[in-house]
C-alpha cells in the first residue's frame, strides 16, 4: 500500500500538470480565436507583440512536418520522466525536481495536444526586438524547468544525490 505522502505527491503532480496544460490550451484557444486571421497585437511597440503562428516543426524552423518524429520523442520523453518521477523519493530537498517535472510534463503534453489535434503547434509570443522565433506557454513550461534544472544540478544538488533519479542507476531508490 502508498503510504499519504507519496500518493499526496503523485495527486499533486497531476494536478498541477492538469492546471497547467489548462492554460496553456487556453492561451492557445485565445491566440487562434482572436490572432490567427492575421492580425497582431502590439504589446509593447516595437518590442513584444501576440503574432498567431501554425509551427509544424521546432524551435527556428528545424525539422519542419516531421509529426511522427514529435509524437514519437514526445511519448519517450513523458515515459522517461514518469519513470525519474517514481523514483524520486519523497525527502523536501526533491521538491524541485517534482516541480520541474511538472513543468516539463506539462509543456510537453501541451505542445503534443497540438501536434495530434492539428497537425501544428500554435505559438503567438513574438519578441520582435530580437526577431525571436515564436513561442508558447508550453514552451514557456520547458525552457523555465530546463533552466531551472540546470541550475539546481550545477549549484544545489551533489553528484550522489542526483544518481537516485537516474533510471539505469545501480544505486537504490530511497523514500
Amino acid at each position: 500500500m502508498m503510504n499519504t505522502k507519496k500518493r499526496n505527491s503523485y495527486i499533486f503532480y497531476a494536478a498541477s500538470v492538469c492546471i497547467l496544460l489548462a492554460l496553456d490550451q487556453f492561451t492557445k484557444y485565445l491566440a487562434a480565436a482572436h490572432l490567427k486571421h492575421g492580425s497582431s497585437i502590439p504589446i509593447i511597440k516595437g518590442v513584444f507583440q501576440l503574432q498567431y503562428l501554425e509551427n509544424r516543426g521546432a524551435a527556428f524552423g528545424l525539422l519542419q512536418g516531421q509529426k511522427l518524429w514529435f509524437v514519437t520523442s514526445t511519448f519517450a520523453m513523458l515515459a522517461f520522466m514518469a519513470l525519474v518521477y517514481l523514483r524520486t523519493p519523497m525527502e523536501k530537498k526533491y521538491r524541485w525536481i517534482r516541480g520541474i517535472l511538472s513543468l516539463l510534463t506539462a509543456g510537453a503534453i501541451g505542445n503534443l495536444i497540438d501536434r495530434l489535434c492539428l497537425g501544428y503547434v500554435v505559438d503567438f509570443f513574438y519578441f520582435e526586438l530580437i526577431n525571436f522565433p515564436i513561442f508558447n506557454v508550453a514552451d514557456i513550461y520547458v525552457t523555465v524547468g530546463m533552466g531551472i534544472l540546470l541550475a539546481l544540478v550545477f549549484f544545489y544538488y551533489k553528484e550522489e544525490e542526483l544518481e537516485v533519479l537516474w533510471p539505469f542507476s545501480k544505486k537504490k531508490q530511497r523514500d
